[in-house]
């Protein structure tokens, strides 16, 4: 689907109301696969590979903001008015960002793992992995992703999820996985989520990447959202408990 001058991957399946699914850096809209045919029994599920990632193409001017203008259009290209979001990792910035630029088209938010704009550190830490990225390809970046951002738990008892989770990043262009660096490099806070818009935040104990705290603090500032922790999960919250996440997602939609 062009988008923008773009072209995006988006995968369209199921009937209902709107479910719009939106990945985390290094990810691709195969992440929600679980979800993703669990949900389309009763939703219309609408995911997309972001500029640069998975299948979609590569785009000038990558960042969380062209990222949520470009979900708005894909809205607008399938007629959805409006849909709950479920995001992951960065993908929370951007389905925050798109809530702030296009708050009609935004009925509830679901985020996994959510981050915080980055401090100074994790700016530069996103420009260093651009530029190994740029000199040496997927391959030097993808055992560090394994190790650091699954959970020791996740990496003894589902060997299956470290190998997929390496797959994803391994199969991303490595031009387009840097400029999606630099977009989170570049982030600035979204805003506040309005306290009408339904909100649950699910993460791990186990995220570095996405900490519980972050996910509370948010949870403060809406006012009433609902909060889930879960034991032994690292940062892909979706594939290390695919089941738990899942039944959440299910209960919240």
């Amino acid at each position: 689907m062009n988008i923008n001058g773009a072209d995006l991957a988006v995968e369209v399946d199921g009937d209902g109301p709107a479910v719009l699914m939106v990945h985390g850096l290094g990810g691709t809209s195969n992440f929600y696969q679980v979800q993703a045919e669990a949900l389309a029994q009763r939703f219309r599920v609408v995911r997309v590979d972001s500029a640069g990632a998975g299948r979609s193409a590569l785009r000038e001017g990558i960042s969380i903001t062209s990222h949520a203008d470009d979900l708005a259009a894909v809205l607008d290209a399938l007629e959805v008015p409006t849909a709950a979001v479920v995001a992951h990792s960065m993908g929370t910035l951007v389905a925050r960002a798109l809530a702030a630029r296009h708050p009609e088209r935004v009925s509830a938010l679901a985020l996994l793992g959510a981050v915080a704009e980055p401090g100074d550190a994790g700016r530069q830490a996103q420009r260093d992995r651009a530029a190994v990225l740029r000199e040496r390809g997927t391959a030097a970046v993808a055992p560090g992703v394994v190790a650091n951002a699954l959970s020791e738990t996740t990496r003894r008892d589902k060997p299956e999820v470290a190998a997929f989770v390496r797959e994803l990043v391994m199969r991303q262009d490595p031009e387009g996985y840097a400029r999606n660096c630099e977009a989170l490099a570049a982030a600035t806070a979204p805003g506040p989520i309005p306290g009408t818009l339904p909100l649950l935040l699910v993460t791990g104990t186990d995220d570095k990447v996405g900490p519980p705290a972050v996910s509370e603090a948010l949870a403060r500032e809406h006012g009433d959202a609902s909060v889930h922790v879960l034991p032994g999960v690292g940062h892909w919250t979706a594939l290390e408990a695919a089941g738990d996440t899942t039944e959440l997602l299910a209960k919240f939609l």
